[in-house]
């Protein structure tokens, strides 16, 4: 990955969406962060587009408000009145080529006050219904092919999710593919901007502890969970229509799997990790749905206890239709047909109200042969886990078995565990500060690429094909505030595993 420090050349920042929640949350923060880190170009302007007239000095005040709340630290004067001064608003509709011709001139103007041509960054934050229309009217007012080939050439940064199928996903890449290039698209998931994500590349290839063992020679299984324990809130309406298996496992879920499963790049340069990720995506067989071993459970979160209080079930939330099958939880048992990890299951699983908030990779290598300590239960030799952990609390933590302290030989699990906060300190960069400084140098190595994205699709699509068919046959339940469904812990059985996380924390 290249040196974070490099210097990029004159910048046009332009957000769609400017006035959205992802820009108050995440974008206006990591970009007022990078300034204070002295990482944003020296000549760096901000253009918010959306389709309410607002002005210059309300945008502004948007912004501070913004930074007030959710920037990881406080505004200083001199940094907020070096940006403020280059910051601007744009009112226009995304289906409007008149509009996109007129920031154009905008964009043309400020070339000319700095003398000196500038690069164009588009964050396209909005909802995916306008995707489309923002990227062909890129293409048709020439924004897109500015100083095409030039370090100063356009790029844009497309927000999750990419498409709702394969064929969706086909249709907006073809769009994609006839407006840009691929080196000018930035796919943003802000899951591989995160500080153990990575470090996965670096844990897994410079450390001789790890590289010669992560195969199906040593490794058990591999799990990934991401959930959350919070329930749907005020997005039941655009949740019903996506549900887990979209929000969540289609996009971060399958990039952890893919950056834990790929084999060695022949190189750090972006589009040679990409390529290993897109091989490690295709050696996935396709799944299992019905007969005696299904290999995918779906279930729907109903009332429960959380945190001692009690949570409405999903269809008693706001903005659910009473005959919704969409699912709140989705665990996947997946193979992958290839040298390195034949034989090795990878469970995957993501949901809504479980029992905690949890991202967590976790690798469970294979046990020793039972001659030495493999009588009974005696010695209770348990299974030596690497647990890479991505939130709440960054880090990796190692779990091997010792002796106790005694006359006797009894066997525990101990830990030996590394956590960013209390190595590096608790001011880490935010994943999307990582993200929009990587897209400004042009470097793609934490975005997802087009085939990527249709690979991922290309396995899960049917799923949900199947899903849709079945309505609420087949359809789990689970109570808020536990680990999901039974029908889970039964995908892990058939190969004497269960899950990790969350036994970990005793819950």
């Amino acid at each position: 990955m290249p040196d974070a420090t490099v210097k990029t050349p004159p910048t046009i920042i332009v957000i769609f969406g400017a006035s959205g929640d992802l820009t108050a949350r995440k974008l206006a923060p990591a970009i007022f962060n990078l300034s204070k880190d002295g990482l944003l170009p020296e000549s760096c302007h901000l253009i918010g587009y959306g389709r309410t007239e607002m002005s210059i000095d309300s945008f502004r005040d948007y912004l501070v408000k913004s930074l007030d709340s959710y920037s990881r630290r406080t505004i200083e004067e001199e940094t907020w009145n070096a940006l403020s001064s280059n910051i601007s608003f744009h009112a226009g509709a995304y289906d409007d080529l008149g509009s996109f011709e007129k920031l154009e001139e905008k964009i043309s103007t400020i070339e000319k006050a700095i003398g000196s041509p500038a690069q164009c960054l588009f964050y396209v934050s909005t909802p995916p219904g306008v995707f489309m229309p923002i990227l062909e009217n890129l293409g048709a007012s020439g924004l897109a092919k500015r100083h095409q080939g030039q370090n100063t050439a356009s790029k844009v940064i497309i927000e999750k999710p990419f498409g709702r199928d394969l064929q969706s996903a086909h249709e907006l890449n073809e769009v994609i593919n006839r407006r840009f290039e691929e080196s000018q698209v930035f796919r943003i998931d802000h899951y591989l901007g995160k500080e153990t994500v990575q470090s996965l590349l670096v844990q897994r290839f410079a450390n001789a502890i790890f590289e010669p063992v992560w195969n199906r020679h040593y490794v058990s299984s591999v799990q990934i969970t991401v959930s959350e324990d919070l329930g749907v809130g005020t997005r039941g309406g655009y949740y019903d229509k996506s549900g887990a298996m979209r929000d969540m496992i289609q996009n971060h879920v399958m990039q952890l799997l893919a950056l834990t499963a790929m084999e060695p790049p022949s190189s750090l340069d972006p589009e040679a990790i990409r390529d290993e990720k897109v091989k490690a995506l295709k050696a996935l067989k396709p799944l299992a749905l019905e007969g005696d071993d299904p290999e995918v459970v779906r279930a729907v979160y109903t009332e429960g206890l959380v945190g001692g209080k009690r949570a409405n079930g999903y269809l008693e939330e706001e903005g659910i239709p009473e005959d919704s099958f969409t699912e709140t939880y989705t665990a996947l048992r997946l193979s992958l047909d290839n040298w390195r990890w034949k034989g090795v299951p990878f469970y995957i699983r993501s949901g809504k109200r479980l029992a905690m908030k949890a991202s967590e990779i976790v690798v469970q290598f294979s046990r020793p042969p039972a001659i030495l300590f493999g009588e009974g239960k005696r010695y209770n030799v348990a299974p030596n886990l690497l647990v890479i952990r991505i939130q709440p609390n960054e880090g990796i933590t190692l779990y091997l078995n010792t002796k106790t302290p005694g006359l006797e030989t009894k066997l525990q699990p101990i830990k030996l565990a590394f956590g960013y906060e209390t190595t590096f300190g608790s001011n880490t960069p935010e994943a999307y500060e990582r993200l929009i400084l990587d897209a400004l140098n042009g470097d793609g190595t934490l975005f997802i690429r087009g085939d990527e994205a249709e690979t991922s699709w290309g396995l899960l699509s049917p799923v949900l094909e199947y899903w849709a068919e079945q309505g609420r046959r087949g359809l789990e339940s689970y109570s808020a505030g536990t680990w999901g469904p039974l029908a889970a812990d039964k995908l892990l059985l058939k190969s004497g595993h269960e899950w990790i996380t969350g036994k970990e924390y005793g819950q």
